[in-house]
């Protein structure tokens, strides 16, 4: 990671985010991609660093300048988007990390906000924590949320306030949950649990229109897979025209 990013390698791509009612994005998910002189593009599980590992806090720092940067590019192109990144929760452990993130957001009045998706496993352990941060960086205009939750969601009942203001369903659940009993059960409560914090609930890895009748009838928010487009390149995903992807694969 250290060579990448000295190098340049390194870049978002990025997957669209449906609004589950009117089928009209909604949003976008930012993935760290690797593009190798000679391997080409790598995805991330190759070269994401260990949770201890130095390069984890430059790789955190690549993708929230790059975000920024590609959100500008975006609102030149098109319309403003409302962009999601992932972080890892020991990032935001340090007070001044928190505080360039916070430094970082655009000044510009069409920017609605950005979102930090949180690993379910690492969120649920610092759940204390990540309320302060939630708190603190609320301020400037930034939402946390939690990324892969699944059958671990019992672990987020009970508090007097969720730091998350979205509530994201693991794709093992989604996928396949309009044939699976056990599957639409956990996503059903996901989306239960959401609505009784006041959170928005988003169902990744939804691949078929039967993933999709079943993400709205559960009541998700938000939908993302592959039915809508897989993820892609800045300057693709600023060409894309969402809405007739969707409808052609309707």
């Amino acid at each position: 990671v250290g060579e990448a990013l000295h190098a340049g390698w390194l870049e978002l791509w990025y997957q669209p985010k449906i609004d589950a009612r009117t089928l009209v994005r909604s949003g976008a998910e930012a993935l760290v991609r690797m593009r190798h002189p000679t391997w080409g593009v790598v995805p991330p599980a190759y070269f994401i660093p260990e949770p201890h590992d130095p390069h984890l806090r430059d790789l955190s720092e690549f993708v929230i300048g790059r975000a920024m940067q590609d959100w500008h590019y975006l609102l030149e192109q098109q319309s403003p988007v409302d962009l999601s990144i992932n972080l890892p929760a020991s990032y935001l452990k340090e007070p001044q990390a928190v505080r360039d993130l916070c430094r970082s957001m655009p000044t510009h009045p069409a920017f609605g906000g950005l979102t930090v998706e949180i690993d379910s496993d690492e969120a649920i352990r610092d759940l204390d924590h990540l309320t302060e941060v939630a708190r603190e960086v609320g301020l400037h205009n930034i939402g946390l949320s939690i990324d892969n939750l699944g059958a671990n969601w019992p672990a987020l009942m009970g508090l007097d306030k969720l730091p998350f203001v979205k509530l994201k369903a693991d794709r093992q659940f989604v996928t396949g949950s309009g044939n699976d009993r056990l599957k639409r059960t956990v996503c059903r409560d996901i989306v239960e649990l959401a609505q009784s914090y006041g959170a928005r609930s988003v169902a990744q890895g939804v691949e078929s229109r039967s993933d999709l009748v079943a993400a709205n009838e559960l009541g998700f928010d938000l939908v993302q897979g592959f039915l809508f487009g897989k993820p892609m390149p800045l300057k693709k995903f600023a060409r894309s025209a969402l809405t007739r992807t969707v409808m052609g694969q309707a």
